[in-house]
């Protein structure tokens, strides 16, 4: 159910399907790409997913669940931040969805994340989402033309 005002970005690599969903699910790739988080999941749907990291001199612990996970099309899952300083209550859950399609040798990218409380929050999402997607274009591509890219 997506609730409150949606964040969204989008991007096309120039990777094929496999290569990006390879980026999105293999944590050693994720801290690459993902402002250095490390990522803790078995990628099951109802199983936990954990990010712990560092952002802007502060330890973090983010939480949430696998929602959807479909190889190398969808993944989906929800997403809570303790440094939002809300509670942590469903209520207060991002979805975040991404969604790829094949374009060719490319790939194309579209994330959105629900439950937005303001323009504000969004804009700052989106933000937020456009550099951690401009990243993984850039890793990707240099390392597919540089060798492997596990």
């Amino acid at each position: 159910m997506i609730k409150g005002i949606i964040a969204k970005a989008s991007i096309t690599i120039n990777a094929p399907v496999a290569i990006v969903w390879g980026a999105l699910t293999k944590p050693k790739l994720i801290k690459r790409y993902m402002f250095g988080t490390n990522v803790f999941t078995d990628w099951q749907v109802g199983s936990s997913i954990i990010w712990r990291g560092e952002w802007k001199g502060k330890t973090y612990e983010d939480k949430g669940k696998i929602i959807k996970f479909e190889k190398e099309r969808l993944l989906q899952y929800g997403h809570y931040s303790p440094l939002s300083g809300i509670p942590d209550i469903s209520e207060n859950y991002h979805t975040v969805t991404m969604e790829l399609e094949k374009k060719g040798n490319k790939t194309s990218v579209s994330l959105s994340q629900d439950n937005n409380s303001t323009d504000e929050e969004r804009e700052h999402s989106e933000k937020n989402w456009r550099i951690m997607l401009e990243s993984m274009k850039k890793l990707l591509e240099q390392d597919l033309m540089e060798g492997p890219y596990d």
